[in-house]
């Protein structure tokens, strides 16, 4: 059935469907579908949800964007809203929590038991970016003295209500982390036989706070569905699941990519006007000033413009070219450091690598517009002004696109944040240097 079609009877069925029919077949309706429904109703939403279980809901408002949690949760009243929280896992009540107001997020507080509301006070004050600000407190663990016969009867009784039952932790006295034993491992063994006996001492855990987007390149290595997060004293705090890992790094790819364009991450397509504005207008301007410094080094050479004034054409594309390869550097100097696959042990050796790459593509476009200038002006020194121009602006742009992460790495900057700027800048201000130089210092050969 098209997806238009399946949305439109989805809307029907949680409208005119009777509360029995409904509670049968919801577990067949993935919560995501009834989201995307609800984003297309335009009557009271209410509607879609009042037959709907609180499990149910709170896993809709998990899917919501941040911004849109909140808002959802409020359609309902007092009562019901309390029911639904309690259904809401910890990371995912966390996600809500962070992204309204204090005042807001306390009225929900208020709303749980004693024991859960401290659990996630405690969990709010983890940084929303790292492990501990991901994790959730929702996991099964076991005793290494624990038989696979009373481990499966603990399961029955635990499982329902944990994040993911796949891995079971073993953990010894104050919580420290001993092991860890697949759901696999305990079916297929006999009931009589330890966990101790079964489970595997290698366990790759998370420091509480380790950078989410570290902790995305953990999971990315070793393919984990969950891992656990422990604190410095080797104490078993929580798990991240391998769903919140792929929010993670979705997020941060948007990111990087919305900074390498200078834009704000919260700007959305159907955004208005005004936030549009807001978020695009201060990097324009910072590349207005950019502009100028390219604009003042052409100035500098007005006077050999004017005498050749075929140079003003050959201008754009000697600061365009330098621009496209200077960005092909950055884009992957900025993803290497993001991945981790760019460090300092390798550092000279990527350099030396895009040197090269520089040098060689230099060369190759050098020569064809060498070649161009040639038969454009018909004098060879036009064409070897131009060639060796670009061949220098090439080799610029590629250290350029590789210095200028880099660099701001090393002071704490972000490097999808400002780099493109300063490439940018380098590329257009040595371009047109290197080329107008070149034409006053061989200017008696040109006019």
């Amino acid at each position: 059935m098209p997806y238009e079609f399946y949305e439109k009877d989805l809307i029907q069925f949680l409208i005119n469907t009777s509360q029995a029919q409904i509670d049968e077949l919801i577990e067949d309706i993935h919560p995501a579908d009834i989201l995307d429904a609800i984003h297309a109703y335009e009557g009271d939403k209410l509607l879609l949800f009042q037959k709907l279980p609180e499990w149910v809901i709170a896993a809709i408002i998990d899917y919501a964007e941040d911004e849109e949690k909140y808002e959802l949760l409020s359609i309902f009243p007092e009562k019901r809203q309390k029911d639904i929280v309690e259904e809401m896992s910890s990371d995912e009540l966390v996600d809500l929590l962070g992204s309204i107001p204090k005042e807001q997020a306390d009225d929900i507080i208020v709303k749980l038991d004693l024991e859960e509301a401290e659990e996630v006070r405690e969990l709010l004050t983890y940084k929303p970016d790292t492990a501990g600000g991901i994790m959730a407190t929702e996991f099964i663990c076991v005793q290494d003295t624990m038989s696979v016969g009373s481990t499966l009867k603990y399961l029955q009784q635990e499982a329902p209500d944990a994040e993911t039952a796949y891995y079971i932790y073993v953990l010894g006295e104050d919580d420290h982390l001993k092991g860890v034993v697949s759901l696999r491992d305990i079916v297929v063994s006999n009931f009589d036989v330890k966990i101790g006996d079964i489970m595997n001492e290698n366990v790759i855990s998370i420091p509480v706070d380790m950078d989410q987007e570290e902790v995305g390149h953990i999971f990315e290595k070793y393919s984990f569905l969950t891992m656990p997060v422990v604190n410095d004293k080797d104490e078993m705090l929580g798990i991240v699941t391998v769903d919140d890992i792929m929010a993670v790094l979705s997020d941060e790819h948007t990111e990087d990519m919305y900074r390498l364009a200078g834009l704000q991450e919260g700007e959305k397509v159907t955004g208005t006007i005004g936030e549009s504005v807001k978020s695009r207008l201060p990097w324009l301007f910072v590349n207005l000033v950019t502009a100028m410094l390219a604009a003042a080094t052409v100035s500098l050479f007005e006077d050999t413009i004017s005498k050749v004034v075929a140079l003003a054409t050959f201008m754009p594309i000697v600061a365009g070219m330098g621009g496209n390869a200077g960005t092909q550097t950055l884009t992957l100097i900025v993803r290497g450091i993001a991945l981790g696959e760019l460090t300092f042990e390798n550092a000279k050796k990527v350099l030396v690598k895009e040197f090269g790459v520089g040098i060689s593509n230099g060369f190759a476009i050098g020569l064809a517009v060498a070649t161009l200038g040639y038969f454009w002006e018909r004098k060879p020194i036009f064409g070897l002004v131009i060639g060796l121009a670009m061949f220098l602006n090439l080799i610029a742009a590629t250290t350029a696109g590789f210095l200028v992460p880099v660099t701001l790495k090393r002071f704490k900057i972000d490097p999808a944040l400002a780099s493109a700027v300063f490439v940018t800048t380098v590329t257009d201000v040595l371009g047109f240097f290197f080329f107008l130089g070149l034409a006053t210092l061989f200017i008696t050969h040109l006019i």
